[in-house]
């Protein structure tokens, strides 16, 4: 009698869990058939004649063979025009958008430090492209284009600042701060400096704030915590410390862009922290990643992403995102690196040799992997202020590291 109770309930389920299996497998199906009838829906959408593209002033050479490629593929005309990418471009967009008088554009480029900003606006919409789209690309590119969980853009191009060093000076880069620092002092005995950097400015110096363990905004889950601050924390006065030690020795120069730029050229400064798009090519001038800093940590650099973005006002936002994807994709990403030295942030580019190839662009694939894509949420706009103003007193009136920044951290807290 156990036996057959015992056979009854086995067949019962049994019969339970191939009726559980097939309701499961047929929610999958609904599911997969409910997102193939919204992309065939989105692909509906009726092909424009036209498509307006606004690029950054200056890189209309690599826009220009993509664009007539997507036009024979697609067989609609892309006009494009070029605006100066931090203020024109922002005026206009604001201005023209909502008129809707035919110059709106359908796709613009911005750095990403605006996502934030311009989406509060309403003047950009969330790209929804596939996963396999957004894999293609390094991590940080992605995040930077993020706000609120969502994509608003797909990065064309990363950027970073790097080592460089005059060669007749430098035989090689320095591995480490401490290195160049001994190289610095021993160099300054003479009439030329070893090394500078514009750490009395917070784009510079944070890259040794955060090496040293100091954060902007707590990083939670992927969002950042604007309450949560931490450029006076004890890792951040360490590289305050740090950076003030070099002051104190004499062993920055002092002047503006142009003069420090002059001085390197001339050979009277061996190395200069800039931006990787500083200096033409010269077989005299040597690239390298940021050496590391004293505690054995890699300089945590701001990365800069640019990238394309679908306005709110387009009639056209299937089309406009088509075009953004072909525009980001890994052949046409390595088509504008050939053309204008952008480094894409294509994860692609480890295995191409142009890039390998090159010193400029190895250096700076290599410090991109260590930088950190400035917060482009509007609460970033508060911190340049008071932490400019903190390492300036730090580097020129030797003021102490820890009052100078538990000072523009109040502030900071007390404009959000």
């Amino acid at each position: 009698m156990k036996k057959l109770i015992f056979h009854l309930f086995m067949s019962m389920f049994l019969i339970v869990s191939v009726s559980a299996c097939g309701s499961s497998s047929d929610l999958e199906n609904e599911a997969v058939k409910e997102n193939k009838e919204k992309e065939d829906e989105a692909s509906n959408e009726a092909k424009p004649e036209k498509l307006i593209i606004w690029e950054e002033k200056g890189r209309a050479e690599a826009l220009k063979p993509v664009i007539e490629a997507f036009e024979k593929e697609y067989g609609i005309n892309v006009e494009h025009e070029e605006l100066e990418i931090a203020t024109e471009m922002y005026e206009r967009l604001r201005r023209d958008g909502p008129i809707g008088n035919g110059k709106a554009p359908d796709v613009v480029t911005f750095s990403h430090e605006r996502v934030g900003q311009i989406v509060k606006e309403g003047l950009i919409q969330e790209v929804k492209v596939k996963d396999e789209v957004l894999n293609a690309f390094i991590e940080p590119s992605i995040r930077g284009e993020m706000y609120q969980d969502k994509v608003f853009g797909l990065p064309k191009s990363v950027n970073t600042s790097v080592f460089f060093y005059n060669k007749k000076l430098m035989a090689k880069a320095p591995e480490t701060m401490n290195g160049l620092y001994k190289m610095a002092k021993d160099l300054r005995k003479g009439k030329v400096h070893g090394y500078y950097a514009k750490w009395n400015d917070f784009q510079d110096s944070y890259g040794v704030i955060a090496g040293m363990g100091g954060y902007i905004f707590k990083d939670k889950n992927g969002k950042l915590d604007p309450s949560d601050i931490g450029l006076n924390n004890k890792g951040a006065i360490k590289g305050a410390a740090y950076i003030q030690k070099w002051y104190r020795a004499g062993l920055i120069p002092k002047g503006d862009k142009a003069a420090i730029e002059k001085l390197f050229i001339q050979g009277n400064l061996a190395s200069i922290m800039s931006d990787g798009n500083s200096f033409t090519e010269r077989k005299d001038i040597g690239i390298a990643p940021m050496p590391e800093l004293p505690n054995g940590q890699p300089m945590k650099t701001f990365m800069e992403i640019k990238g394309w973005h679908v306005t709110a006002f387009t009639k056209h936002p299937y089309w406009s995102t088509k075009l953004v994807e072909y525009l980001t994709n890994d052949d046409n990403a390595m088509q504008r690196y050939d053309l204008i030295g952008e480094i894409p942030p294509n994860k692609s580019i480890k295995h191409n040799a142009a890039i390998n190839e090159n010193e400029r662009a190895q250096a700076l694939s290599i410090q991109l992997q260590y930088a950190e894509p400035v917060p482009n949420i509007p609460e970033m706009n508060k911190v340049w202020g008071p932490m400019n103003s903190a390492m300036d007193e730090m580097t020129t009136q030797k003021a102490k590291p820890k009052r100078a920044l538990d000072k523009a951290v109040k502030t900071i807290k007390k404009e959000r």
